[in-house]
């Protein structure tokens, strides 16, 4: 699939993949280690009637590295591109990181964001730092090795399909298109009590979380949806974080049945 890019004000140049067609679009946001084209996974599921816009978030993918990994850069980000994709008011899908990002542009600039997905985040973030990266090498031989070291530290809680999407080789061997800084700055960004941002907000919204994911407690998630109104809450069975690819038909048919209710209601 082609990659295209825009500019964003700050000047940061973003990737992105499109799955094209005249459908409703829909702004794709990834989770931490992830990629933009895993989206188009779920643009299979939801048909020609939704077009569906999987953005590489900065540090990821094919985008740019500009440094900058807080709330703030990663919220101008995605407005940016809403108005540079002319997209606006927009429907977004996030997943982790991707849902954070969400649910924040959508209570700080509601005249950008018509509903929202939110996947597997909650609205207080504890540390989820990874401390296995400090000593992460830069290359493997093989796609093998690079799956078995991922394998080794993500074991019950991600998906390797979530971070092969950011793999690469060349001539030094096989890595990925992240660094272990990037990572750690961007995760620290998230930690904090976000319930303002949560029920600050009246857009329609979806929360998705894996019924077997630590991320997002089944009694949290509740309080999530029963305090911020308009909010609906589905629980997958056995699925983990990474839920959007481990379980994409689940959870196509989710964001399937959400996006056919606000279709009707708006």
């Amino acid at each position: 699939m082609e990659t295209n890019y825009l500019s964003t004000r700050d000047h940061v140049r973003l990737a992105y993949v499109d799955s094209g067609g005249s459908g409703e679009p829909i702004l794709a946001l990834h989770g931490a280690f992830g990629r933009g084209r895993a989206w188009m996974t779920l643009a299979g599921h939801l048909g020609p009637d939704w077009r569906v816009i999987g953005l590489d978030q900065r540090g990821h993918g094919l985008s740019d590295e500009p440094g900058d990994y807080g709330r703030e850069a990663y919220l101008a980000d995605t407005a940016d591109a809403i108005e540079v994709l002319g997209i606006g008011p927009a429907i977004l899908v996030g997943h982790s990181l991707g849902a954070i990002n969400a649910f924040q542009l959508a209570t700080r600039r509601p005249d950008l964001v018509r509903a929202f997905v939110a996947v597997d985040f909650p609205a207080e973030a504890g540390d989820y730092t990874n401390r296995w990266l400090d000593d992460f090498p830069e290359r493997f031989p093989t796609l093998r090795a690079l799956r078995a070291a991922i394998g080794e530290h993500i074991a019950g809680f991600g998906s390797l399909d979530h971070f092969q999407e950011n793999a690469f080789e060349d001539e030094r061997g096989w890595g990925f298109h992240w660094r272990p800084d990037t990572i750690h700055a961007l995760k620290k960004g998230v930690i904090g009590d976000w319930w303002e941002d949560w029920t600050g907000s009246d857009q329609p919204a979806l929360l998705v979380r894996g019924g077997a994911s630590p991320v997002v407690p089944l009694d949290h998630a509740k309080e999530m949806a029963e305090r911020r109104p308009g909010t609906e809450l589905v629980t997958i069975d056995g699925a983990g974080h990474d839920l959007y690819l481990t379980h994409d038909r689940e959870f196509g048919d989710a964001v399937s049945g959400f996006l056919s209710r606000i279709a009707v209601s708006v």
